[in-house]
């Protein structure tokens, strides 16, 4: 896969994720829950930490820290896909991982925070919030790990 095409797709999750965040910035206040299923809201959350607000609450060095590493995993991933280019499902996993990683760090730089908004729940048990961005790395995560299992010739 040309490293193009693969900057090109993590540039749509980019974008898609950007849109949606915006989008939900400007139609729902911090911290409203809008049900549209028995197991599914839209919710303005904000998240200073990283997975699962690991670190949330921590006094602000944080912000700095999971920027430095989404930049240095982004320059990384970049490396790999010019690398690999002839592994198909390998670059199309880490073109999704790439833009989710861009996606965040966006909101980490320009607003100090990530911006979640998918709220799923079974009984009274609710998933923490997450986003398109988180979306994309958690599916190129998936397609890395069924890429490992895979016979390299």
């Amino acid at each position: 896969m040309r490293l193009q095409v693969g900057l090109i797709l993590a540039s749509i999750i980019l974008v898609l994720d950007f849109v949606t965040k915006r989008w939900v910035e400007s139609a729902l206040f911090y911290g409203e829950h809008i049900p549209l299923t028995s197991f599914f809201n839209l919710v303005l959350a904000y998240n200073a930490g990283a997975a699962f607000s690991f670190l949330s609450d921590a006094a602000g060095w944080q912000r700095w820290f999971f920027s430095a590493i989404a930049t240095g995993a982004s320059v990384l991933i970049v490396y790999l896909l010019r690398k690999h280019a002839a592994e198909k499902l390998f670059c199309v996993a880490l073109s999704l991982v790439l833009g989710g990683a861009l996606g965040n760090l966006w909101d980490r730089i320009t607003l100090g925070h990530v911006v979640d908004f998918l709220d799923f729940h079974v009984g009274g048990y609710h998933w923490p919030a997450f986003n398109v961005a988180d979306s994309a790395i958690f599916i190129g995560a998936v397609l890395l790990i069924v890429d490992s299992f895979r016979r390299k010739e």
